[in-house]
């Protein structure tokens, strides 16, 4: 099926003008619950020798609020997880535990949330990029998949690196770079960001062979 019939899909199932809209009906944080969310940071989705681990820039605060990643409407994170084949049915964020069981997860470069990622200094990408190389070589993922290509190039001094798969890797695991999947990013529609997670599956499905050139350094 192609990605543009598996997007007209998951619209008929999630009617809606331009935005895709879930089905089941849940309580939505109050202005109150939202500004309390500031800082909070929410537990990874992580087990060891995942296929994918995905790493977003850092929790807003609707995922702050609720405990789950990529929690906000409009996020176009899930749908483009499904589109892309990595999910059976498109999921919904509460649904996330279900992950790892397909060989996938979810992290953080930064674990406080904020309103905005632009929130966040240089300083604390930086931090974050040194905790993720750490936290990679314990989990060791065959792939990891970070979520916002501004936050990976401040994030590992990489001020040229394009969205797509790495030169570098991290010991064993490779690096792609995905689009920010935030419904304000208009530089990608639902089409493209579907097709760009779909490159990154295909590449995990044929990839095997590893070695060790080209490392970023990893802390062990």
């Amino acid at each position: 099926m192609t990605t543009a019939r598996i997007l007209l899909g998951i619209q008929r199932c999630y009617p809606g003008k331009g935005r895709l809209k879930a089905v089941r009906q849940e309580k939505r944080p109050t202005k109150d619950e939202l500004a309390a969310a500031y800082n909070r940071a929410i537990p990874d989705v992580i087990a060891h020798g995942l296929r994918v681990l995905f790493c977003g820039i850092n929790p807003g605060l609707y995922s702050g609020a609720t405990g789950l990643h990529f929690a906000r409407p409009g996020n176009r994170f899930w749908p483009a997880l499904y589109a892309g084949g990595f999910t059976p049915r498109l999921l919904h964020p509460s649904e996330e535990m279900e992950l790892p069981a397909l060989g996938l997860g979810i992290t953080n470069l930064v674990a406080r949330t904020t309103a905005r990622a632009d929130e966040l200094t240089p300083e604390e990408l930086r931090e974050g990029g040194r905790l993720l190389r750490k936290k990679v070589a314990e989990y060791r993922p065959a792939w990891l998949a970070v979520v916002g290509i501004t936050a990976y190039r401040a994030a590992f001094g990489r001020p040229k690196a394009a969205v797509g798969r790495q030169d570098e890797r991290m010991g064993e695991t490779n690096i792609w770079v995905l689009p920010n999947p935030s419904g304000l990013n208009a530089h990608w529609t639902p089409t493209t960001l579907a097709a760009e997670f779909r490159r990154l599956r295909l590449a995990t499905d044929i990839s095997g062979i590893r070695d060790s050139s080209d490392n970023i350094g990893t802390e062990r």
